[in-house]
């Protein structure tokens, strides 16, 4: 299972762009504590980074947040894009699986799930969704809920249409 910071080295560098503006456009406080977490790891105060070309700070956060250090930040950053720009995707997921959400967002997942009904959540996602976007909302639902289903471990490892490219 890949972690937050893998998720973001595995990403397509369009896709991590994508995240990261679309956090930067929506979400201010994610933003700031993302740079600020960034900041911290790379030893220089925030103002250093919020000074730079917004491409360029956009390159170096996101080379940052595929370091394991900051693991923590990452997993931040990607949660709040998930549940605001891909709400209906999360729901649609939740809903399929039969598991009481509220905007995607869940407070108890079962310890398990059938696997007739994952499968079908999946190809669900996968028929109406962008393919990374869902390889990367899954393997983020694994690590990030701490779901652990071993079918949904199997999916994420076997089936080609869920791998992400791997940039490095």
């Amino acid at each position: 299972m890949l972690t937050s910071h893998e998720l973001l080295g595995f990403m397509s560098p369009t896709l991590a762009k994508e995240i990261l503006s679309f956090i930067f456009e929506s979400d201010k406080p994610a933003y700031k504590a993302t740079l600020t977490a960034v900041a911290e790891a790379k030893h220089v105060r925030p103002v250093f980074l919020e000074r730079q070309p917004r491409d360029a700070r956009h390159v170096t956060m996101l080379s940052a947040l595929t370091k394991p250090n900051l693991d923590g930040a990452a997993a931040a950053f990607i949660r709040a894009w998930l549940v605001q720009k891909n709400a209906q995707m999360l729901m649609d997921y939740l809903n399929a699986l039969e598991i009481k959400n509220d905007k995607g967002v869940v407070e108890d997942l079962p310890s398990a799930v059938d696997d007739a009904k994952l499968k079908a959540a999946v190809e669900l996602l996968l028929g109406k969704y962008p393919h990374e976007v869902v390889a990367v909302y899954l393997n983020a639902f694994n690590d990030l809920n701490g779901a652990g289903w071993p079918n949904l471990k199997a999916l994420l490892e076997h089936d080609p249409r869920l791998q992400l490219g791997g940039n490095g």
